[in-house]
């Protein structure tokens, strides 16, 4: 029952973030069914990420091939030593309108086929996929690659192909399965069924877990009982903007590791000697624990989570020393310093106030930002606030927030291209770093403390240098007189925990709570389910606060603005219908950011809450996600306006309009720029077809007729000196 309660709330999720506008663009409907194929899939998001990203990359290309001013990112083009021809398209009937939706129909369409193949839920997908061409009248039985007689499927079919043979070279291991290729953990697994952790051999490396079941987050049972570590090896993928100074090589046990935005390693433990490291690393994980003890509706404490009192936390306010991480997350109450927004910047009104259980929220957080069973996993999730984004009403879509309104085609595309290429960087970078550093998870850490000890005070009983801090109220010792302590005295002194209780007391999540109270350290669990506790990989850096940081930054740089459309996002969550694996939230709650970053910020949190990441993880990956942002966004800029050739067309001194154009055309100058003696017309087949000379003594417009069939061309102008540049025109029917 928990499980259909969650796809109920998925699809409200849905209608809310990604409801269908009166006539969504083409690239809109193909993202649908690309994100109804990940929540069908496997949960990995490296792997989605890139499939973001390709599919994305794909439409942006069927899209960019018929525009005069942008040029495709893969098509025709040299990307990381694979070269990718094109002939060019020409001599069709149909209108570019027609023609880009085809194209893109029948890119995005091989594209999912091909990467959903192997899918659990490939029978879904394709059924979505092959009912969407139908509607359009599309013939999915055409796999033609040749487009030299002008057929866009073929076209799109041939622009599919490239990038699947793109990715079979891309360092992704696409061709094997994305099986590991020479990672070994360290640490023998735990198994959660037993108290304890005895068979750790490392404390500050990653550590598999064991289930007599494996279910993953998108709620598909995974063969074997102890999953492996999912894309450690992924710093190899090649990227999207990731720059060269960025990027580093590393050695461990005879093997290259390449890392991106290195930020050099976590706090460690060593058990032995103790040491600075030490301190902060039981710092950073007794945090979790008590943060831990948060996640019960029947406590008293109330927080208001409306922008007026959260969010509006800049960078420049985040520690960039793990010594100084105390003076930012509350240690014992819980979040971080933000100080909220003091008006709505549409509107000119402060925030209402909306006063939640602390429990309710954590909780809430906990599950929303998890990605949980029917997930589009975390660079997924950030395309579903993007189509909410697009949806609104208030939305101007002036890319960079000026300029002309775009069509709802070109805005998404050139949305999802970028979005697409942040969400792959923040992968193979976020990636990177967990395959080398491959650090501990809490659960691991937290049990393998416990079971040495307390490490607060040597004159106490149960001390060990490797244990865990006590501090009252959250992480104390059984006493002689706890109920803890068993029949025969067999826990005295052992570390106990005021936390989730766990799964061990839900019977019936639909009805049932776990709750908070005082339970053995050695049996802690985080706030997940039974049949999958923590995510397959290591921690450091949190994937979670990479991509999200990446994103909204992306979605701040696309808009022009770091506010949601009318100054706020929201997400509705009624009372008892949201959480999966326990019933709840006790009350209705809405979450709300003001902005991009708050969204991001809250999402960061959500994994301390959730029992998945101490703060350590958390920061660099925020710090390291704007900067893969920012610079997807800048490198996505060299697409736009740019012409097919490598001539710069910015260096133009005259301008055409409109382009495309049914073959009138109108030249426009600037007053002390001199015309061109010449411009020569060359079509996609690079033959001379028509020449124009310009009147020196004209005003600053010329009217040229291209009086030619449809198609894309070239003209390549020349100056006075002799200077040539060239640019793309459309010859619409």
């Amino acid at each position: 029952m928990g499980v259909i309660k969650r796809i109920v709330v998925v699809m409200a999720f849905l209608i809310a973030c990604s409801a269908v506008n009166a006539q969504p663009s083409m690239a809109r409907k193909w993202n649908e069914v690309l994100l109804e194929g990940i929540r069908n899939d496997y949960a990995r998001p490296t792997v989605h990420a890139r499939n973001l990203f390709h599919v994305s990359a794909a439409m942006y290309d069927a899209w960019a091939i018929f525009s005069a001013t942008d040029r495709p990112y893969l098509i025709g083009e040299e990307v990381h030593g694979f070269t990718s021809l094109f002939e060019g398209f020409k001599g069709v009937t149909e209108t570019v309108e027609e023609l880009r939706d085809k194209t893109i129909s029948y890119a995005a369409y091989r594209m999912i086929e091909h990467r959903f193949a192997y899918s659990p839920g490939v029978t879904h997908v394709m059924k979505q996929a092959d009912s969407l061409l139908e509607v359009m009248g599309y013939d999915k039985n055409f796999t033609s690659l040749d487009y030299s007689a002008g057929s866009a499927a073929a076209l799109g079919n041939y622009i599919a192909s490239q990038y699947i043979d793109y990715g079979i070279q891309d360092g992704a291991g696409e061709y094997n399965g994305y099986e590991n290729e020479f990672y070994v953990p360290v640490n023998d697994p735990i198994n959660l069924s037993n108290p304890g952790n005895p068979d750790m051999t490392d404390p500050n490396r990653w550590q598999p877990i064991s289930f007599d079941v494996f279910i993953d987050q998108s709620g598909n049972e995974i063969p074997g009982s102890t999953p492996s570590f999912l894309g450690p090896e992924w710093g190899q993928t090649v990227p999207f903007s990731l720059k060269a100074e960025h990027r580093s090589l590393r050695q461990r046990y005879g093997h290259d590791w390449t890392l991106y935005h290195d930020p050099g390693p976590p706090p460690n433990l060593d058990p032995v000697n103790g040491g600075a490291s030490s301190d902060l690393y039981k710092w950073n994980f007794s945090l979790v624990a008590i943060w831990s003890g948060h996640l019960d509706a029947a406590l008293d404490t109330e927080i208001d989570i409306s922008p007026a009192s959260l969010g509006n936390l800049p960078l420049s306010n985040m520690p960039l020393d793990f010594a100084d991480y105390d003076q930012f997350y509350a240690y014992l109450e819980g979040g971080d310093p933000s100080s909220g927004h003091g008006l709505n910047p549409v509107t000119n009104e402060p925030y209402a106030p909306q006063v939640v259980r602390l429990g309710d929220y954590a909780r809430v957080l906990a599950e929303f930002w998890a990605d949980g069973p029917d997930s589009e996993t975390p660079p997924g999730h950030w395309f579903t606030i993007l189509n909410y984004v697009n949806n609104h009403p208030a939305l101007e879509k002036r890319f960079g927030g000026e300029g002309e309104v775009l069509d709802d085609l070109e805005w998404d595309v050139k949305a999802y291209f970028i979005l697409g290429g942040a969400m792959h960087d923040a992968a193979v970078t976020a990636w990177s770093i967990k395959g080398f550093y491959d650090y501990v998870r809490p659960v691991s850490a937290i049990r393998y403390m416990a079971e040495r000890g307390q490490s607060s005070d040597p004159g106490l009983a149960n001390y060990h240098i490797g244990g865990i801090p006590l501090v009252e109220g959250c992480i104390e010792l059984v006493g002689a007189e706890d109920p803890l302590v068993g029949s025969s005295m067999e826990n005295l002194n052992k570390i106990k925990l005021k936390a989730w209780r766990g799964p061990d007391y839900i019977g019936d999540p639909d009805t049932d709570v776990s709750g908070v109270d005082w339970e053995l350290a050695e049996n802690w669990w985080p706030y997940q389910r039974p049949t999958f506790i923590t995510p397959p990989f290591a921690g450091y850096v949190s994937g979670h606060s990479t991509f999200s940081r990446a994103a909204a930054e992306v979605l701040t740089r696309i808009t022009g603005d770091r506010f949601f459309p009318g100054g706020m996002g929201e997400f509705e969550i009624k009372k008892n219908e949201f959480l999966v694996f326990e019933d709840g939230p006790a009350e209705n709650i809405i979450l709300q950011w003001a902005t991009y970053q708050d969204a991001s910020d809250q999402c960061s949190l959500s994994r301390i809450w959730g029992g998945i990441h101490p703060p350590a993880d958390d920061i660099n990956g925020r710090l390291i996600g704007e900067q893969i942002g920012n610079d997807a966004f800048e490198f996505a800029l060299e697409y736009f306006n740019a012409p097919l050739q490598t001539i710069d067309e910015r260096k133009l001194k005259v301008r055409i309009y409109p382009n495309p154009s049914k073959g009138e055309f109108t030249w426009a100058k600037g007053p002390k720029e001199p015309w061109p003696v010449e411009a020569r017309l060359i079509d996609s087949f690079g033959k001379d077809v028509k020449t124009f000379l310009f009147d020196n003594n004209a005003t600053s417009t010329q009217r040229m007729l291209m009086d030619q069939p449809p198609g894309l061309y070239f003209l390549k102008v020349e100056y006075p000196g002799g200077e040539q540049y060239s640019l793309k025109v459309f010859i619409e029917k």
